[in-house]
């Protein structure tokens, strides 16, 4: 088994804390829904509601606390929301928008390479100020590589991801310009797979993504995260926790009857 009996209890308690904290602090919509209310009943709205609410802040008040305690074993270093810093080359940033009009015109990405031409002008003409989004989660190994992850829902946009590309390779640029011998790597993680038992639809994200080296989703996350078995103890994790609420669940929406 990947997780030790202390990581799963904690894990657990994470779980149990971002819902507990959701319950106090969600308030339903309060859109009068006569026909709904009728057929499903308020509590079974609510839960609806609540539901969709839960979604859109999983990332950060559970996806990224589970992924801190899963990390911190096999991790030398594990933050979330971290700030990588604000300066870049010019170069680099020239360097970076050929990389992105090459992969339009149909270039096929490799990061690594990548990477290294970044790498030669990480450092070369002025220093120019950058403001970029903050890495959801970031880790350093033993050896000090480098990692960095921007955490997206099951289906990202796809017309977005030339700007998701260019903020991995910006990320890269800020590291090797305050390190330009730093061993950096940079990902788009995907928690788990919508189309499931079906493999996750990769296609539709090849032309900008190297898939190998800058791709990881469900499993593939958080088993790398966590070492060998790790999505499996998690799922488990939540359901415990899930279990062990399940009246303080049962008794938050029969206030909605």
């Amino acid at each position: 088994m990947a997780l030790s009996h202390t990581q799963k209890l904690q894990i657990q308690e994470v779980i149990q804390n971002c819902l507990r904290s959701k319950f106090k602090n969600y308030k339903p919509e309060s859109n009068y829904m006569p026909f709904h209310h009728a057929l499903l009943g308020k509590d079974r709205m609510a839960l609806f509601s609540f539901i969709q609410s839960l979604n859109t802040t999983f990332g950060s008040s559970i996806f990224e606390p589970v992924a801190i305690a899963l990390s911190q074993n096999n991790f030398q270093t594990a933050k979330v929301q971290f700030a990588v810093g604000d300066a870049i080359s010019e170069f680099a940033q020239r360097e970076i928008q050929k990389i992105i009009n090459e992969l339009s015109m149909g270039s096929l990405p490799n990061k690594p390479e990548e990477i290294e031409r970044i790498r030669q002008v990480c450092q070369k003409g002025k220093m120019q100020k950058l403001k970029t989004v903050k890495v959801d989660l970031y880790l350093t190994t033993l050896n000090n590589e480098i990692h960095l992850f921007d955490l997206k829902t099951a289906k990202p946009n796809i017309s977005n991801f030339k700007d998701f590309k260019r903020t991995l390779l910006e990320w890269v640029a800020i590291i090797l310009a305050q390190n330009p011998t730093a061993q950096v790597h940079s990902y788009i993680a995907i928690p788990y797979n919508p189309y499931h038992p079906e493999p996750y639809q990769r296609w539709t994200l090849k032309g900008m993504l190297d898939l190998p080296n800058e791709l990881k989703v469900a499993e593939e996350f958080w088993n790398y995260l966590g070492g060998n078995g790790a999505f499996g103890d998690l799922l488990a994790c939540f359901e415990l926790a899930g279990a062990a609420m399940q009246q303080e669940i049962d008794t938050y929406f029969k206030k909605f009857k």
